[in-house]
């Protein structure tokens, strides 16, 4: 069996920055453990595969060491690949998903993920989580992931945390954030349980940055940086309890998985 594998960086519209996922299209679902080691020997933060089923494509995304049950660079990249080599004529797509119906409509060269939002709560923050990041947060909250504002962007540059600390924290990874010089607010996401010391660009943390900064900044649309050492540019606008994440994509390469029969047992 030969399968067609996309690079894309997103977030980006260079290459060598942004956020790069593996995209796999697929005829029908490989095994989920071959689908495992598809994105452990591929060793970026995400492959996604999608497939054609009765009511729709669906996608699905694999860290190097597990799955997960959303990803925004990645379906961005997905997205790409279809409106590219599958319907050219498309200017939207629609993912199913463990977290439900994804849309991503495409404008010229901006693509545009349609995500539920996260409303993140107030929390006490855990004493090794201050620990992990030697920094003072400001304030500290939590959803699917730990979201921790500082008092700078200069902070936030140059953080430095001790992974190990932040591998055993209770959800899927840490947002830190502060108010931008120029942009409305900067991130870094951390999620090394899940394989991932620092995600280069993390649009499935925009949906909890985005209702964040808009209550605080009363500001929408907000453009958004994240400050990893590849960096990436998001404009995210606030739409009821979606929230709209935009952003570019540079591809990178095609290529092709030869798998045998040993392969998918």
């Amino acid at each position: 069996m030969e399968l067609t594998l996309y690079q894309i960086d997103t977030f980006t519209n260079r290459l060598f920055k942004g956020n790069p996922a593996a995209i796999c299209p697929l005829h029908q679902w490989l095994p989920d453990r071959t689908m495992l080691a598809i994105a452990m020997e591929n060793n970026l933060s995400e492959t996604a595969f999608f497939v054609r089923e009765a009511n729709g494509w669906r996608i699905r995304w694999f860290t190097p060491v597990t799955e997960v049950k959303l990803c925004g660079h990645a379906t961005l990249a997905a997205a790409y690949v279809y409106f590219q080599h599958i319907d050219s004529d498309a200017d939207q797509v629609v993912f199913n998903s463990l977290s439900g119906p994804l849309t991503v409509n495409r404008d010229n060269e901006m693509l545009t993920l349609d995500f539920p939002i996260q409303r993140a709560e107030p929390r006490e923050a855990p004493t090794i989580l201050g620990h992990a990041l030697g920094a003072e947060a400001q304030e500290v909250l939590a959803a699917d992931d730990w979201l921790v504002r500082l008092d700078s962007e200069e902070t936030l540059r140059h953080l430095d945390p001790d992974m190990s600390l932040l591998r055993q924290l209770d959800r899927r990874g840490v947002i830190v954030t502060a108010e931008g010089r120029d942009c409305d607010f900067v991130s870094r996401f951390f999620a090394p349980k899940y394989g991932i010391d620092e995600d280069p660009v993390t649009g499935s943390a925009h949906t909890i940055l985005t209702p964040y900064w808009n209550e605080r900044l009363a500001r929408n649309p907000l453009h958004a940086r994240q400050l990893s050492p590849r960096g990436g540019e998001l404009q995210c606008l606030l739409h009821g309890e979606r929230v709209l994440i935009s952003g570019m994509v540079a591809p990178y390469l095609k290529g092709t998985i030869t798998l045998t029969q040993q392969d998918l047992a």
